[in-house]
């Protein structure tokens, strides 16, 4: 409608393209898609009132109703879903896939949000990475977060720096930074522990505010919650630790049965499996110290 110089534009639909002026090369499909650009140019906006507030934004493209709707200044931006990036508005080089993805998104800038809801609550934080359906739902301004599996990272708030790779990892992260987990549920319950690392399904998955744990194994520190500076490294080592700290269990089943002792290194098949609160223990070779419950050695 208000084109005067502009060229190689096209416009399909009810008052789309309405207010382009000198914006070139621009696509628009849909009723009011790209209703409000002026000089923005090389933008594709295909669904009902897509990219319907960009003015100058350049090289931006919203595939669905509602897409990149606020849009204004923005630029090199994809949404490709119902209101995916639809509160974006002067951030740039973000990519939202999903419904909702990046929903609340305003000025946070190099977000990759790949599912339904992915980084929805996300506002100004920057260089967030969500591949999954809610994964980071509720980040607003955590930063450098990676999540990939559905509702990894789903609680975090305001976390920094974390990698969560797994259904549910990390899921209730809120406030922590500086964990890694690999795994179905791994880190699960953990809230505000922080310098974690969990490789395996459920790894760690009862901590809630300890931290600087190593948990490598399936269910390897498993109902972990408070106790810190442990190392487990194989399937069902440390599985039984609580609150227990400064504890080495290196092989399947390592420690296994220890609950609150601290102190201890068991190297070997089952290496002092039935300690629960002996503490200073030494156990090296298979099923070395088996049988020994509450004595320190």
């Amino acid at each position: 409608y208000s084109n005067t110089t502009a060229s190689r534009n096209t416009a399909v639909g009810y008052q789309s393209s309405y207010g382009n002026t000198t914006g070139s090369a621009n696509a628009s499909v849909g009723y009011q898609a790209l209703y409000t650009n002026t000089t923005g140019a090389e933008n594709t906006a295909l669904g009902d009132q897509s990219l319907y507030l960009n003015t100058t934004g350049a090289g931006v493209t919203g595939l669905g109703r509602f897409a990149l709707y606020a849009n204004t200044t923005g630029s090199y931006n994809t949404a490709v879903g119902l209101q995916s990036l639809a509160s974006n508005t002067t951030a740039s080089n973000n990519t939202a896939v999903g419904y909702q993805a990046l929903y609340d998104n305003t000025t946070g800038t190099a977000l990759v949000a790949i599912g339904a809801n992915a980084l929805a609550n996300n506002t100004t934080a920057d260089s967030n990475v969500a591949i999954g359906i809610t994964t980071l739902f509720t980040n607003t301004t955590g930063h450098s977060n990676v999540a990939i599996g559905r509702s990894a990272l789903y609680d975090n708030t305001t976390g920094d720096q974390n990698t969560a790779v797994g259904m549910s990892a990390l899921g209730n992260n809120t406030t922590a930074i500086f964990n890694t987990v690999v795994g179905f549920e791994g880190m699960l319950a953990n809230t505000t522990g922080q310098y974690n690392v969990a490789v395996g399904g459920q790894a760690l998955a009862s901590n809630t505010t300890a931290s600087d744990n190593t948990a490598i194994g399936t269910a390897a520190l498993f109902p972990n919650t408070t106790g810190t500076l442990n190392t487990a490294v194989g399937s069902a080592s440390l599985r039984q630790n609580t609150t227990g700290s400064s504890n080495t269990a290196l092989g399947q089943s390592a420690l296994n049965k220890n609950t609150t002792a601290s102190n201890n290194t068991a190297v070997g098949y089952q290496a002092g499996y039935s300690n629960t609160t002996g503490a200073h223990s030494d156990a090296f070779g298979y099923r070395a110290l088996y049988t020994n419950t509450t004595g320190t050695q």
